[in-house]
């Protein structure tokens, strides 16, 4: 089962990416930086670019002194406030400059001193196409353009890509994954939902990000040096009061937690009381499976974020959907071991919450913009063909290695099986990961659920969430001692096991509430007990026949749950053990479920639920995980 076979080691990764260093700007000051800015740089800003309802769109324009009449552009569009140049961003358009591309920073429409109002992902498909377009006509343009970003900014080139635009040359999405609706086996709708299950981490970005009552400056204000001096001197933010949000994410119900702050109704409460099915989802700026691709795309993904598994399945689907040919060829990807947008802190000895990761050192300036070189101005070499379609970390080994597909082409699943005497609750129980079937009766685990104590989370893929959860590798035993975990270890390895792709599980359960959740959580324990999360997973009951059929449980039959599914990279080292932890809760990263069976995120009252996992006969549970072989 050992994957002996690594290509690509991380110093080759660094060797072969030294040709094109950025430069290092994290000890200039930020004087130094204003200075490097003005002495390389030709700066417009508050360009006004009009969109094709008439709205106009605050664009900052930074082009190289002394560039050649046309360039190559990147376009780098944000909900946030990116008009005083900072961080990434200042670094970023110091690079591209040196580099001779013009570089673009845009406000999306109803976002400071944009025109317009605000719409979750920034209307990709109307205001990113205009965009592309205005770019391509003017007489500084090349007529390529690239997208880049992380995050907000690179979430609304996704929907945009589907539309082909004949500018958009090639694009950069990092850590893109709540601009994906449903793409094969995840229905998020924008990281909105796991398993049908409301994540907290939305309720608390959209409180510092949507602003209905913003201020905005007069539409009649036209003249550009006059709209560039007063961005100079104002910055149209909102200061909102600071929450306390791990004391607010308990606020019953669901649906008021920002109105019972004083906001005024949004975007929040147009999104929370829909289904994961509901035809509303098609209607915003995500990107849906069906919408074609038509841009060659270098991703970048982070084994503990929010979103790497529709990350990973919207890549698959790139390459597979062939509207257009050349861009489904070129699509590559490159998953890191850290969290939601952490490029910056590959490196030596890098650790992820509380595990040392090893050297995850990775050039990724030095690949972007050797992509770029190659789409936007037509330099074969800069990233040559033969590059492997996937690079990626292999957490435990502590090292880079490729494959030509996703998952790795040598992955066969290894199925084991959740087995007990009937007493797998807790750290000090029976539960047990078994390479065989029971084959005699085996007694059900059971555990009683209560949504006014909730199993607490630590670690993991998560972003966003105002502090309350901080993402990466933690120890999981606190949680296992609880007495409503079931906990679910192998026998220690005889030997290093590869794993990498996704990782399914298959539940057979039963409770005595008309719904509930079933969470699931993979750990690597160390020989010394440590039990580090490797990814977690949730499903809300209602939803196991499908999210646009929902239906109740009847107390105490037996039903089978396939909850999304963990995607990762891990070696599991010799005499360590794979654990499996399985409960209804993971609070506050997922909202809790009431166990009514109603309308949840409405009801301020829960029920108690006694819930019970199956492995006996027909109903076993287990799960499978992708090994290398």
């Amino acid at each position: 089962m050992k994957h002996n076979l690594i290509r690509l080691t991380a110093l080759t990764l660094v060797v072969a990416q030294t040709t094109a260093a950025a430069q290092d700007y994290s000890k200039y000051s930020p004087a130094a930086l204003d200075a490097e800015l003005a002495q390389t740089t030709i700066s417009r800003l508050g360009v006004m670019v009009p969109m094709r309802d008439g709205v106009a769109l605050s664009t900052d324009i930074y082009t190289p002194k002394n560039a050649p009449a046309h360039q190559p552009v990147i376009l780098w569009k944000t909900p946030y406030n990116e008009h005083k140049l900072a961080g990434p961003t200042l670094r970023y358009v110091l690079e591209s400059v040196k580099r001779g591309y013009t570089f673009i920073v845009q406000n999306e429409r109803g976002r400071y001193f944009s025109e317009g109002k605000w719409e979750i992902l920034g209307q990709p498909r109307t205001d990113g196409y205009d965009a592309l377009t205005w770019i391509a006509k003017q007489p500084w343009s090349n007529g390529k353009v690239g997208t880049l970003g992380c995050s907000s900014s690179a979430e609304w080139q996704l929907a945009l890509a589907g539309m082909n635009h004949p500018a958009h040359a090639a694009m950069v999405p990092m850590s893109a994954g709540a601009g994906i609706g449903k793409v094969g086996r995840f229905q998020e709708q924008g990281n909105w939902y796991t398993g049908g299950v409301p994540r907290n981490l939305f309720f608390v970005w959209l409180y510092g990000v949507d602003n209905p009552l913003r201020a905005q400056l007069p539409a009649a204000l036209t003249d550009e040096k006059l709209r560039a001096r007063i961005e100079a001197y104002n910055d149209l933010e909102v200061h909102k009061p600071k929450v306390e949000w791990a004391k607010q994410l308990k606020h019953l119900p669901v649906n008021q937690i920002l109105t019972s702050l004083g906001e005024p109704p949004a975007t929040f409460e147009q999104f929370i009381d829909r289904t994961p099915a509901d035809p509303a989802w098609q209607q915003g700026g995500l990107y849906h499976e069906g919408m074609g691709w038509g841009v060659p795309a270098l991703w970048f993904n982070t084994w503990y974020d929010v979103s790497v598994g529709p990350n990973l399945e919207l890549f698959n689907a790139a390459r597979a959907a062939n509207t257009d040919p050349e861009a489904s060829a070129n699509q590559y990807t490159v998953v890191a071991p850290v969290a939601h947008c952490k490029y910056a802190s590959l490196g030596p000895d890098t650790v992820v919450g509380e595990r040392n990761m090893g050297d995850t050192s990775f050039n990724v300036d030095a690949a972007i913009y050797s992509w770029f070189d190659r789409w936007l101005k037509g330099d074969a070499k800069a990233f040559p063909a033969a590059t492997p379609h996937v690079r990626y970390y292999m957490m435990g080994a502590n090292r880079w290695q490729e494959a030509a597909q996703w998952p790795p082409q040598t992955a066969r699943p290894m199925r084991l099986y959740l087995r007990s005497n009937g007493n797998a609750n807790s750290l000090n129980g029976d539960g047990r990961l078994a390479p065989e079937a029971a084959q005699a009766a085996e007694a059900a685990d059971r555990y009683r659920y209560d949504p006014m104590n909730p199993v607490q989370t630590i670690g993991g893929g998560d972003c966003c969430n105002g502090g309350v959860v901080i993402p990466g590798a933690f120890d999981q035993r606190p949680i296992e001692a609880r007495n409503d975990v079931l906990v679910y270890t192998s026998d220690p390895l005889p030997a290093p096991l590869d794993v990498a792709g996704f990782v399914d599980a298959v539940l057979k359960v039963s409770s005595s509430a008309r719904d509930t959740d079933f969470a699931v959580k993979l750990v690597d324990v160390a020989p010394d007990g440590t039990a580090w999360i490797i990814g977690d997973t949730i499903f809300r009951a209602r939803y196991r026949n499908g999210y646009d059929k929902p239906e109740m449980m009847t107390p105490g039959a037996v039903y089978t749950i396939h909850p999304t599914p963990i995607t990762t990279a891990i070696q599991f080292g010799k005499g360590h053990r794979i654990r499996v932890e399985v409960t209804s809760s993971n609070f506050p990263k997922f909202v809790r479920n009431l166990n009514t069976g109603g309308p949840n995120e409405s009801e301020k009252e829960g029920v108690v639920a006694d819930n019970l996992i199956h492995h006996s006969g027909e109903a076993q549970s287990y799960i499978e995980l992708p090994v290398l072989h």
